[in-house]
């Protein structure tokens, strides 16, 4: 069974034509029958997993939406941006160009991500650290965190490590 389907109801928004979705199965938060938000066009989002986009969220260009995401309130995600893991975008914010958004990180507000990579929040301005691995790469930590006698050969470990398990895609760690 499809996962959902766009519907006959469309806008217009900044020259693109958007169409509703409808839920055509029960998923995650998701009834059957559902309205959902709006995208250009399938692409936008997964037809696997429990994605979604909400209300009045819009999802247009080369856009996705995948894994457990999901976009709601007032939210934008255009351009080649990309959504997935546990993440969530609402709100105001705007997700759009190149900007990933990934793990279990939540971006609201008046933010507009227009490049890079969003991975969390800082708590209270807890102090943020870094560890030079290569003259290519830095892991960024916060808290305690022990690498042993020789930290090259231990961060060379746990980046080995996320690799394995799909944690760390184009260079980038994904929470």
């Amino acid at each position: 069974m499809t996962k959902y389907s766009l519907t006959k109801t469309k806008k217009e928004y900044l020259g693109i034509t958007l169409f509703q979705i409808k839920a055509e199965m029960s998923f995650g938060n998701v009834i059957r029958g559902e309205l959902g938000g709006w995208i250009e066009k399938k692409e936008n989002l997964d037809k696997n997993g429990d994605a979604w986009v909400f209300g009045n969220a819009l999802v247009s260009g080369n856009a996705q939406v995948y894994d457990n995401a999901q976009v709601y309130g007032n939210a934008r995600v255009s351009g080649d941006a990309r959504v997935s893991g546990d993440a969530w975008v609402y709100g105001n914010a705007w997700v759009s160009g190149d900007a990933w958004v990934s793990g279990n990180a939540w971006v609201s507000g008046k933010l507009k991500l227009l490049a890079g990579f969003f991975f969390g929040l800082r708590y209270k301005k807890e102090e943020i650290k870094y560890v030079q691995v290569d003259d290519n790469y830095e892991l960024i930590y916060k808290g305690d965190a022990e690498f042993g006698d020789d930290e090259y050969d231990e961060i060379q470990k746990a980046i080995k490590l996320l690799g394995e398990k799909g944690k760390l895609k184009n260079g980038k760690i994904l929470i």
